[in-house]
């Protein structure tokens, strides 16, 4: 396909994923999809959480125009569709946790199935050498890491525009590394889906009216989720016979999604909370607590994206030792982690940059 044709195409996706959007808003307010405000939903009015819907049409009509050039197109779609129905029914009547980690488990046992892909190993990330899994572990670990990323991009959905933001520079990553390598069909599906998803955040962030806003949904959150991680490992793994990524890497391209949610959880752990009990204790939470405006704190945690992806990406092209990038990580993690607990520490600092009056921010440990 020549540059022509593809931009031919994707401005096709752009404009298609934006015609889906505005009509499954009125389907969402007419089988009362939609969202509500309450203590830990602050917008205001009845917004339709048809985002995920829309986009997992959108790239199904991807999917089938490209089948014959993808890898197993109709597991992928199949699995998609299973779970944006699952996620459809968690944000209209709020079924158990549990019983959408249970279908996330099962998808993923089928996809390990049929592609024969686990994560079989972690590279040198520990510095003692290769690390590979024995048989039946790399399931188990594998059945972590899908449910966990999963739900970490779940999680991460709280402000306008955030998860679509955090979708756009986690897929941007994962198009170069790929076209790096030359893997031109994948890092065309990954330019797919930002154009597929840039419609969602002009409507999430309300650029077409407030009126005609949408939310993501837990429909779309886990599809997103699901999709990365995939990728993930499709790329560290060796979907090609050979894998291309470091699982190193990986990490830093989804560390935002990722430290939040072991941050958080491990928070909750600690005050004797369920690691999957709601709060609004989110870095986005918290960075609303401490002085910045939802948009301002939207700007803030993509930018941090982005440094995360620029130094996965940079210690990829250079080869700088995976040992030393996992530690890094790690120590990001420790440094986020402190941060957050600590947040009164850091309000006095930014309120004191924006010129705003002292407010009490409690101790989040």
């Amino acid at each position: 396909m020549s540059l022509f044709d593809s931009l031919v195409e994707l401005s096709m996706f752009f404009f298609l994923s934006l015609a889906v959007l505005y009509c499954m808003r009125k389907v969402g307010y007419a089988i009362g999809l939609v969202d509500k405000p309450n203590a830990r939903k602050l917008h205001q009015g009845s917004v339709p959480l048809v985002g995920g819907i829309s986009i997992c049409i959108t790239v199904m009509y991807f999917l089938y125009v490209n089948a014959d050039e993808l890898l197993h197109p109709q597991l992928f779609a199949s699995c998609l569709s299973v779970l944006v129905l699952i996620g459809v029914a968690d944000d209209r009547f709020d079924i158990s946790y549990k019983l959408r980690m249970g279908i996330q488990a099962v998808l993923t046992l089928v996809m390990i199935h049929y592609t024969g892909l686990t994560l079989s190993h972690i590279g040198n990330a520990l510095g003692f050498g290769v690390w590979t899994f024995p048989p039946y572990v790399d399931i188990v670990v594998t059945l972590f890491a899908v449910i966990g990323a999963i739900n970490a991009f779940n999680m991460v959905d709280g402000i306008d525009g955030l998860l679509g933001g955090l979708t756009i520079v986690v897929f941007a990553s994962l198009g170069i590394v790929f076209y790096s390598h030359d893997l031109y069909q994948s890092a065309y599906f990954a330019a797919v889906f930002i154009v597929i998803v840039v419609p969602f955040v002009l409507f999430n962030l309300g650029y077409f009216g407030k009126v005609r806003k949408v939310f993501m949904g837990d429909a779309g959150s886990m599809m997103i989720g699901f999709t990365v991680i995939w990728s993930l490992i499709g790329g560290t793994q060796g979907i090609h016979g050979d894998y291309v990524i470091r699982p190193v890497t990986a990490l830093w391209l989804i560390a935002v999604p990722l430290i939040d949610m072991m941050a958080i959880m491990i928070r909750r752990i600690r005050k004797g909370h369920s690691p999957f009990h709601p709060d609004r204790e989110h870095f986005h939470h918290i960075m609303q607590r401490i002085g910045f405006t939802p948009r301002e704190s939207l700007v803030v945690i993509c930018l941090v994206q982005v440094v995360y992806s620029t130094i996965g990406l940079v210690g990829e092209a250079f080869g700088v030792p995976e040992y030393i990038m996992f530690y890094t990580i790690v120590g990001c993690f420790l440094f986020h982690t402190y941060w957050m607990t600590h947040s009164f520490q850091m309000a006095k600092i930014v309120r004191k940059w924006k010129k705003l009056e002292d407010e009490p921010v409690k101790d989040t440990l």
